[in-house]
């Protein structure tokens, strides 16, 4: 079990981390359609986690904590990111993808306090409502002027899946595969992922791939920065009960990207998308302040 120490440093690394998926999904789509790129990210972070298992020789799980892990991959890497990279290659900007499925704490915190009886502080309350109305700002008065807030209502439907995907995910890999191993689990996660996508490949797409040096990188920053690295902090962080102060970091995830997208492919924000940003980070921030009222029952 790693020392409070460290948990305390695992959810600053694991948001920057976090934040490069949408910069190397924006990279990666010029090369290859969403499905079939994430089939063959899958395919070699199974053979990735298969080296590791080998050495590691951790335990398997049983049937049915193989079928719950199954369940958590469909909706944690199957729709969250097959919501991500359709929604940009849709034409949604990468900061703006991010800002959307960036309301998980707060989707998350509606959910437990409406359907699973938690209760809720006047400070969450606060933060529910500027949460959606911060993101209203962007989608409704940020759009105009700014490439960066561009987006079709395809790319927008792509997005609120992500969302959904990783929300009830989370909540169902705590609540059912919080005592599976993390390798292995986490493989069985990937295994469902990796057919859902090469589903999703055959029937919708093309699967051609041009073999770029930008394409190569971003595939390999992508399996081991995010599947590997990033994935085994956060399912990490909810084994050891750091899934609800893991929120509390995701706040500076559509900052941050949005940050690197700026730098890197000159996506700007006009006045209305800052301040919409700010306002949701806010906004998901006083949801997030005291986490354990809202996800204690979840």
């Amino acid at each position: 079990m790693p020392s409070p120490q460290l948990l305390r440093w695992i959810p600053i690394l694991f948001v920057l981390l976090w934040a490069t998926g949408f910069i190397g999904a924006k990279y990666a789509l010029p090369f290859a359609e969403p499905f079939t790129l994430l089939a063959i990210r899958m395919y070699i972070t199974l053979g990735v986690f298969l080296v590791l298992i080998r050495l590691y020789r951790p335990q398997w799980p049983t049937r049915q904590g193989a079928l719950h892990s199954m369940l958590v991959g469909s909706l944690v890497h199957a729709a969250y990111l097959g919501g991500v990279f359709a929604a940009i290659n849709a034409g949604m900007a990468a900061g703006l993808t991010s800002l959307l499925v960036g309301l998980q704490p707060i989707l998350t915190a509606l959910i437990a306090w409406l359907w699973m009886g938690a209760r809720i502080s006047g400070k969450q309350l606060t933060g529910l409502l500027l949460g959606i109305l911060g993101v209203a700002m962007v989608l409704l008065l940020g759009k105009a002027n700014s490439h960066a807030l561009q987006f079709s209502y395809l790319s927008l439907l792509f997005a609120l899946m992500a969302l959904f995907g990783i929300t009830f995910g989370t909540l169902l890999q705590k609540r059912y595969c919080a005592k599976i191993d993390l390798l292995t689990g986490t493989f069985y996660q990937y295994l469902a992922n990796a057919l859902i996508m090469s589903l999703l490949a055959l029937l919708f797409e093309t699967r051609e791939i041009d073999w770029q040096p930008q394409f190569v990188a971003a595939l390999l920053w992508l399996v081991f920065g995010l599947s590997l690295s990033a994935i085994l902090l956060l399912m990490l962080m909810i084994r050891e009960g750091e899934a609800t102060k893991v929120a509390a970091y995701f706040y500076l995830t559509p900052p941050v990207t949005a940050l690197i997208a700026w730098i890197l492919f000159d996506e700007r924000l006009t006045v209305w998308g800052i301040a919409g940003i700010s306002l949701t980070a806010y906004g998901v921030f006083l949801v997030i302040r005291n986490p354990a009222r809202v996800l204690e029952r979840s």
